[in-house]
């Protein structure tokens, strides 16, 4: 599935950038599904999201500055607000009148988790995903990265969802290699998403050890795990000794080929339990892992089932396939694929 080419996916809401990447000064350039954005905080210190693209010459907006809480196209100066209304036109006289067709997009921006979100749609199918835990005062909320990976934001949700990679992608890390057989798992599809529920023993190393306040070398991992359609999931992970270790991860698609890989994770310990820098370490460890062999995957993951071959563990993309590929129908689209 070609993800530009799929009008049905600006309908969603994507985290494109930490909050705390933004300014007052200069604006943010960011591409999502293939639409150049400008990205700044306005005034109020409300993030705001217009087409990367000045209406007069076509200049980069991103290049240009912000003043007063609008952006100024580095060009000729002219200035547009959150709206992509044109307000201020240095060549004119002060009373003349700006043409309403002086503009540029805009687009729905909101700010959650600490990060920006965007919609490329005036009608979004969903709201941003929910996190009961995120408003939980005994959790904390660690960010932990925030960077491109060259593959499809499919292959990303499904391999979050496969219990039967993590002896060999993960041998390294917590997987254990004498036991390559995956764990069962129980699925609840919902109307635009799906729960799967595990129990996973994992291998313990000495930094998880300390992470996790738990000596023995093998674990339990009590799995509760949502996808959020298109390309957003929750891991919320619970240890036998009651730590919670929630991990959010998104592919927002910047291209066909390219996602933006955001990852937070939310615990119900403190920093004097376990460091956010070992935490994160560990957490990048086995990401950097997925990240190897994503990025050597086919990024036209195809929905057509009988495209791929499969075996019992890989039900959770097979449903999000068949999920994918109901949305597209039920919206008139086609799947559509890059040609030979």
């Amino acid at each position: 599935m070609l993800v530009t080419k799929q009008p049905v996916l600006k309908r969603f809401w994507y985290p494109i950038v930490p909050l705390s990447a933004l300014s007052f000064e200069i604006p943010y350039p960011f591409e999502l599904l293939g639409h150049k954005l400008a990205i700044w905080l306005d005034a109020d210190g409300q993030p705001a999201a217009v087409s990367d693209r000045c209406c007069h010459r076509s200049a980069q907006l991103s290049k240009g500055v912000i003043i007063n809480g609008c952006l100024r196209c580095p060009y000729h100066g002219w200035s547009y607000n959150r709206a992509g209304a044109c307000v201020n036109v240095p060549q004119f006289e002060p009373d003349q009148t700006i043409p309403s067709s002086y503009k540029v997009s805009s687009y729905l921006c909101s700010k959650r988790y600490g990060y920006v979100w965007v919609c490329l749609a005036e009608d979004p199918l969903l709201p941003i995903p929910t996190i009961p835990e995120a408003n939980d005062p005994a959790m904390r909320l660690i960010h932990q990265f925030y960077e491109r990976w060259n593959c499809s934001g499919l292959r990303v949700m499904e391999n979050s969802f496969d219990n039967s990679h993590f002896s060999f992608v993960h041998a390294a890390s917590f997987g254990d290699q004498h036991q390559p057989e995956p764990a069962s798992i129980e699925i609840t599809s919902v109307e635009y998403g799906l729960n799967m529920k595990s129990r996973v023993p994992v291998v313990n190393p000495p930094i998880q050890q300390k992470n996790l306040q738990l000596a023995e070398a093998t674990t339990i991992r009590t799995v509760d795990a949502n996808w959020f359609m298109p390309f957003t999931r929750t891991l919320k992970i619970t240890y036998p000794n009651g730590l919670v270790h929630l991990i959010f991860t998104a592919a927002t698609p910047i291209s066909d080929r390219a996602s933006q890989i955001v990852q937070f994770c939310l615990r119900n310990d403190t920093e004097a339990d376990a460091s956010a820098e070992s935490i994160i370490a560990f957490d990048r460890q086995v990401t950097g892992e997925d990240r190897a062999v994503l990025e050597s995957t086919d990024y036209d993951a195809p929905l057509t089932i009988s495209e791929e071959q499969h075996m019992p563990s890989d039900q959770p993309g097979i449903v999000m396939r068949r999920k994918l590929a109901a949305l597209l129908k039920d919206h008139g689209e086609t799947e559509q694929r890059q040609q030979d």
